[in-house]
Order: structure tokens, then sequence, then C-alpha cells
């Protein structure tokens, strides 16, 4: 059993909304949506009734086609389908994988107002606009994202309640956490940089930390996606596909904007929009957005033709990126666990954080501006977010990084809205020259 954060969300919904909301859990495909949603049914509820429409029978899609609009009878026939017994404001019925019936989402207003019971909707490729062209959204529907596991949740999947405590506190206080310590965490999260935070992949690792055994289940999740992409994304999968599959080659790149040129000469960002788009609403990727000009917000100035593409789950993105070979072959493994990364292999600690800063806004965004006449104006920052009313540079580095040019010309040409400027790298915690060094674990606490 994995225990997750979105636990404690749920628990609070139901107390705060006492029956007047339904809640929708929206996350990729395999992230652990249906487990949580069963998890938090048993333990808060007499009793409960699961709706899986991932294979829904004529009996079901009867039931919800003609007697939905008596609610005593649908109860009645939805209880004795189930053999389950309902009870008035201790019951919770859950709609699992609600895309792939979207009358059941549109019901939702009439159940919540009926308030006889509690309601939990959870779904995957739902924002896709043919999982909602022909229903009214009920606006009685909260929602919460799933996200893959943290880092603090892996290391709870491992048996370490402690550290992330400690991580937290010297995070707050600026503090290094002494050489011996940072050694062991920095171990830890080379494990979760390789597993991910897919419960499947993490549960195969967890007990005999057998990455071959992970490797297989991403290798499946991945099958899976695919699969999704034939299905969904019906008359562009070939532009999807072309897409995806470009993602590791596009990470491991210097400069890790997504080039359009790599998919074909003349690929323009109008023809492979849609492509980007369905695997951002999809959640197996984490879009960064190019900010072009940070005095005027990270939103209202960002380039959506110009964008780096993430993959969504790290874990997946080692597999993905060693998908033809077989994995003996795969000497990444090695590579991390021994801190002998190469400079494409660092694409890794990149994408992790992103995977860690997505925890915490729905947004990526980064600073990229060429200037080859004049380099005072020529950067690349990696990721920028806001912190109250200032705008925060962060900066990932390897190890033994020398300097941080591109980060002292941001600070000079915004003075005005520079906020902290963070440098996550690999060592312990270190404030220089007014600039924060912070390692790579913290990420997720920014």
């Amino acid at each position: 059993m994995l225990k997750r954060k979105i636990y404690d969300r749920l628990v609070t919904w139901k107390k705060e909304s006492n029956g007047t909301t339904a809640m929708m859990i929206d996350g990729a495909r395999r992230v652990g949506k249906s487990f949580i949603a069963e998890q938090f049914a048993k333990a808060e509820y007499k009793s409960y009734i699961l709706v899986d429409f991932g294979r829904a029978s004529g009996d079901l899609i009867a039931l919800f086609e003609n007697d939905s609009t008596d609610l005593d009878l649908f109860f009645a026939k939805l209880s004795a389908l189930y053999s389950t017994a309902l009870h008035k404001r201790n019951s919770l019925i859950i709609f699992d994988e609600v895309q792939q019936y979207p009358r059941a989402r549109q019901l939702i207003k009439y159940l919540v107002a009926d308030g006889r019971y509690d309601y939990l909707e959870t779904g995957s490729l739902i924002r896709l606009k043919k999982n909602v062209q022909d229903i009214i959204i009920p606006s009685e529907e909260e929602h919460v994202e799933l996200l893959p596991l943290d880092f603090e949740e892996f290391l709870w999947a491992m048996g370490d309640d402690a550290t992330y405590p400690l991580i937290r506190r010297c995070f707050e206080t600026k503090t290094p956490l002494g050489a011996a310590l940072h050694r062991k965490i920095m171990n830890d999260f080379r494990q979760y940089v390789l597993v991910g935070g897919m419960p499947q992949a993490v549960l195969a690792y967890k007990d005999e930390k057998n990455f071959e055994a992970c490797d297989v289940a991403k290798r499946r999740i991945l099958k899976l996606y695919r699969n999704d992409v034939a299905k969904f994304a019906e008359g562009y999968e070939d532009k999807v596909f072309a897409v995806f599959d470009g993602i590791p080659g596009q990470l491991s790149k210097k400069e890790k904007k997504y080039k359009l040129s790599s998919l074909g000469k003349t690929a323009r960002f109008r023809t492979f929009e849609d492509s980007f788009v369905w695997l951002g609403e999809a959640m197996v990727v984490n879009p960064c957005f190019n900010t072009t000009d940070p005095h005027v917000g990270l939103a209202l100035s960002a380039d959506h033709a110009t964008q780096k593409c993430y993959m969504a789950d790290t874990g997946l993105l080692v597999s993905h990126a060693f998908g033809d070979g077989k994995f003996a072959d795969n000497q990444l493994y090695k590579a991390i666990l021994f801190d002998k990364l190469s400079i494409n292999e660092g694409m890794l600690m990149e994408n992790v954080v992103s995977q860690m800063l997505r925890h915490r806004r729905e947004r990526l965004y980064f600073y990229s501006r060429s200037d080859n006449k004049n380099r005072e104006n020529h950067m690349e920052i990696d990721f920028l977010i806001a912190e109250g009313r200032k705008i925060s540079p962060v900066e990932v580095k390897s190890g033994d990084y020398r300097s941080h040019s591109s980060l002292d010309k941001f600070r000079k040409k915004f003075p005005s809205v520079v906020g902290t400027p963070y440098v996550l790298y690999t060592k312990d915690v270190m404030v220089k020259d007014g600039i924060v060094h912070l390692p790579l674990y913290m990420a997720e606490l920014l």
C-alpha cells in the first residue's frame, strides 16, 4: 500500500463539502486514481459502490440511460446490481474512468442536488475536447490532480518517514545537512529519478530494489500510453507519436526547447500544436513555456510556440529513452546510481526538477533569449517561479558547475522583478553571492 498526500485532501473535502459537491480526481493513466478512491471509500464510509466505466456492462449503461430521471428507482437498481446497501450520508459512489461515459459526469449535478450520498469521480484524458464536447460540465464538481509520487511520498514507500521533515527544516533555515546525511539522501534521490513516481513502478521496486522489474512495469505504462494515442488522437495520431518519440532526443540537447525542425524540414507549430496540447491534456508531459517579458507576469507573456516538453514522470523518461534496447543494455541506471552522469544523461535532472516543481503549480515557465550581437541579452534560465510579486529564476546544474552566467545576466536585466535566485545542484545547501544553492531533492519545496 502506498501513502499519498491526496488522501488528506479527500478527507477535508468530505468534511467541508458535506455532500454539496462531487470531487473529480484528474490524472494520467496508471497514476493511482482508482486505488486512492477505493482506499478512501473503504476507510471513510460505511459502504461504497465503484462504477468502472472502463468495464461497464450493458445492464449498467441501460440503468443510466433509462432510469436516471427517477433517482429512487436508480439507486435501488444500482444497489441491487452491485449487491451493496447504500446508507444516507454514509455511502460513497465512485464513477471510475468517467471519461468513458461522459453522460454520468453530467448527471452529477442532479445527484449532488439529491443529497443522499457522496460522489467521487476519477478520470484520465478528461480534458480532451472529445470527452466533454456533448455535455455541460457540472458546477458542483471540485477538482484535484493526482500526479506521480513526489520525493517525500517515494521515501514513505521505501519505509522512511523521518528524513523529509529534516529536509524541510534545512530548506526553511537554509542550513546544510552535513556530508554523510546529504550523501545518503542523494543516493535515495537517484533511486527516485530512475524509478519515478508511477505506483506500479514503485511497487515493483520497493521490496527487492529490483530495477529490472521496475523497468518492465514502466514499459507497460508506456505501451498503454501509445495505445491511448492510437485510440483518442484519431486523425493526427502520427503527429502525436512523432512529438512523443522525439522527447528524449530534445531533452538530451544543451538547449532543451523542442525544435520542430527535428520532425521535418517543413514542420510548423500550427500543424503540430494539437499534438502538444493532446500530450499535455493527457498529463503525459509537463509543458514548460517561454516567458518573453517577466515584467508583465509569467502567463501573460508566455509564448506557447516556444516550449520545452518534459515527461510528467522521469522514471518513464528513463525507459522511454532506452525503449529499443533490453534492460541489461541500459547503462543509465548504473550512471545515475554511481554519479557518473554524462552531459546527455543530465537531461534527467532537469526533467525531475520539472516534475517536482509541477506538484505545486499548474504551469511551468522558463526564459530564453538569443542575441548574438549583444551577449548580455543572450541567456537561458531553466525555470521561472512566482514568489509573491517577484519572479525567482531557477537554474539546474551538475555537481561540478563553475559559473551561472545566465542567472547573473537575468538578475542584471530584470532587477525590479527578481526575487530569490536559486541554483539546484548535487551538493549541500549553500548561500553565496546572493544566490541560494539547494540540493536537487529540495526542488519540490520551492
